[in-house]
């Protein structure tokens, strides 16, 4: 090869680079957050956003998000699951849930009728009992169950609105489209760390 042919080479692949850099548009950004409703046949799901600073410290910001789902399978992993559950803060006894009616959070007050900790594994759906007027919720980040009196209206709420949906973190260009999707409670990252 003449040094010449070389350098057309090579210039030609900086060319080619740069227009394939240029085609790409801006970069993307990643947005995690909790999901409080999820479409499979409409391929939609809306979340409200993990706010920034320390875990738990807050419920997430609204207004809620609404994206499409990545157009290709292979780009989302596990299908979330949704729920209202935003914060369970055992400490001051109070749960944080998104009332779907009100668009808003709703701070709920409550107190224990039996509180059980160090639960490695959720026991299925919240429990709501109309009779008894009580809800048992778990929290798989505090490892707790708890029971706690609930009133009517409380009670009215839908059954997933007393469960924690997935967290889940995506890539995007459009803010409206997810190019890649994971479901970060039902991704376990540890068996990717090398």
């Amino acid at each position: 090869m003449t040094t010449t042919f070389k350098m057309r080479t090579a210039a030609l692949a900086c060319a080619a680079a740069a227009l394939a850099m240029a085609g790409c548009g801006k970069q993307g950004q990643v947005v995690q957050g909790r999901v409080i409703t999820y479409d499979p046949q409409a391929r939609q799901l809306t979340l409200i956003r993990e706010p920034a600073g320390p875990a738990g410290s807050s419920p997430g910001i609204l207004p809620p998000i609404t994206i499409s789902t990545p157009e290709d399978p292979d780009e989302m992993g596990p299908a979330p699951a949704a729920g209202g559950l935003m914060l369970l803060d055992s400490k001051n006894r109070r749960i944080v849930i998104y009332d779907r009616a009100a668009q808003s959070f709703r701070s709920v007050a409550y107190t224990p009728l039996e509180e059980r900790y160090n639960v490695t594994k959720s026991p299925g759906r919240p429990a709501l009992d109309r009779v008894r007027k009580t809800i048992t919720i778990y929290s798989a980040k505090d490892r707790s169950l708890i029971t706690f009196a609930a009133s009517d209206d409380l009670l009215a709420m839908p059954a997933d609105t007393w469960r924690a949906g997935d967290v889940v973190r995506y890539y995007y260009k459009d803010p409206a489209r997810a190019l890649r999707l994971m479901n970060v409670t039902k991704t376990d990252l540890s068996k990717s760390a090398g």
